[in-house]
């Protein structure tokens, strides 16, 4: 076959699959279910101080509410994306809707520690097919450039949209009925969309090959013990038996993953995904943005509730002022994207999340809430506003269609591994300080592990200026 017809038939392969007449259904369709993804990685935050009452569970168990989706959502991620492409992207989109509409039930219902961390475990499952099946087809309906860019910014602003509002839904249902009423709502949600999505989304090309089923399973494993490990640190110290050995398997299964990986015919994460300086950078700085973001969600909501003894509610709302500034910040991505390019757009708002941050990470016992919490979250939210659209873009731009699935489960991979590992060694690093009082204790290690949220966006900074600015800059000198 000549280089023409490479890539002709490369163009053809990733040409949408729809008309432009269902165009705005289909990315309502993706955004709304992947909203319920997003939104469940937050809406339990507003609860915590509730199910930690209800179900008696100490500090450092508290965190494995939020780890056990996110881990298992993460590891299962690249999973998700080669099932999508084995089997289609719209039959596996449709699976796991059902998947995640049947856990949020169990969730709901959960009456014991175990039941309801096994649940979200489950609901992890249907979120790693959910997510990289919905991104998949994103990429495949709408054409390279400008329609893209509009459709990537829309997908990013669901996601920070669905992290702050979960907190606004949370904090609502459990002040005026209970933490499991925000876990119920998904049930009619996602029958909902399943309708729809039978009536109007495109099935994809399905692919022969086999499922990479020692490749999810290691990368599962080993970022799972990562994080036992970590949690475990701040119940038994860093050099106890049931720290080390957790780590030490950890590290081991993710070495053998990297080599099952380089020799697996069909692997579900090619190793030519890392052939981009540019997408190298967007994985490193999405792990640690978002790392940073969910260790803010997680110990802000409690600051309030504990310090303030604010309500439920009055606790989700807090976060208003961050979530319309962060919407007005996102719509207005495509524009800047043209005008200023995605380098700086992403560099911008990377910038001014660690400022935020920063200033947000100065909390005390006596920090009122409008100087010390409401003002840096406007600045956090704009920032968050406009580096989710580009840092996605950086991280599947430029891959071949037959990578598609496998560069956008990569993408959310590093986005709930981060999660999952950050959480783990700043619930690790404040569980270590004590005051002897509730309420100063909740305050000086939120205090704490904001701080390690700001040092987790400056290393986001230099990341995103090291690697994607020079890549991204190159490109458009040579377009």
């Amino acid at each position: 076959m000549t280089t023409s017809a490479r890539r002709t038939s490369a163009t053809s392969a990733q040409k949408p699959t729809s008309g432009p007449a269902h165009a705005t259904l289909i990315l309502a369709i993706i955004c709304i279910s992947y909203f319920m993804v997003i939104l469940d990685n937050s809406i339990v935050f507003t609860g915590l101080p509730q199910i930690r009452s209800d179900m008696g569970f100490s500090e450092t168990g508290l965190s494995w509410i939020t780890n056990a989706y996110v881990l298992v959502f993460g590891g299962l991620l690249l999973l998700g994306a080669r099932v999508g492409d084995l089997f289609g992207h719209r039959r596996v989109f449709l699976f796991s809707l059902a998947v995640f509409a049947l856990t949020s039930l169990l969730v709901g219902a959960a009456q014991t520690q175990w039941w309801l961390i096994g649940a979200r475990a489950l609901q992890g499952v249907g979120a790693a097919v959910l997510a990289p099946s919905a991104l998949s087809l994103l990429t495949r309906s709408f054409a390279e450039g400008r329609a893209r860019n509009r459709a990537m910014a829309a997908y990013s602003a669901v996601a920070g949209l669905g992290a702050a509002f979960g907190l606004v839904v949370g904090g609502l249902v459990a002040d005026l009925i209970s933490w499991r009423a925000g876990f119920f709502l998904n049930v009619p949600i996602g029958i909902v969309m399943m309708v729809l999505a039978m009536r109007f989304l495109p099935e994809t090309d399905r692919t022969r090959g086999r499922v990479d089923i020692p490749g999810a399973l290691l990368a599962t494993l080993g970022s799972t013990a990562l994080v036992l490990g970590i949690v475990n640190a701040a119940d038994f110290g860093w050099t106890a038996p049931a720290t080390l050995i957790p780590l030490t398997a950890g590290i081991v299964m993710l070495a053998l993953f990297v080599r099952v990986e380089r020799r697996a015919a069909q692997p579900i994460v090619p190793l030519r995904l890392f052939t981009s300086r540019e997408r190298n950078g967007a994985y490193v700085t999405r792990m640690l943005y978002m790392g940073a973001m969910m260790g803010f969600f997680f110990f802000t909501a409690q600051f309030v509730q504990s310090v303030y003894h604010w309500t439920p509610l009055q606790a989700g709302l807090a976060y208003l002022p961050m979530t319309l500034v962060n919407f007005v910040f996102a719509v207005q991505v495509p524009r800047l994207l043209e005008k200023a390019g995605r380098p700086l757009v992403l560099l911008t708002g990377v910038v001014l999340t660690t400022a935020g941050m920063v200033w947000l990470s100065r909390l005390g016992l006596h920090t009122p809430y409008l100087t010390g919490v409401a003002l840096p979250m406007v600045i956090i939210g704009a920032g968050q506003g406009l580096a989710l659209a580009p840092l996605t873009s950086s991280g599947v731009d430029g891959v071949a269609a037959a990578d598609a699935g496998a560069a956008s489960g990569l993408v959310n991979t590093v986005h709930q591994i981060g999660s999952a590992l950050s959480l783990s060694i700043l619930t690790a690093v404040a569980a270590a300080v004590s005051t002897g009082h509730a309420a100063a204790d909740i305050a000086a290690r939120s205090g704490t592990a904001l701080t390690g949220s700001a040092v987790l966006l400056a290393l986001a900074v230099v990341a995103v200026a090291t690697l994607i600015v020079p890549s991204g800059t190159r490109k458009e000198r040579s377009l």
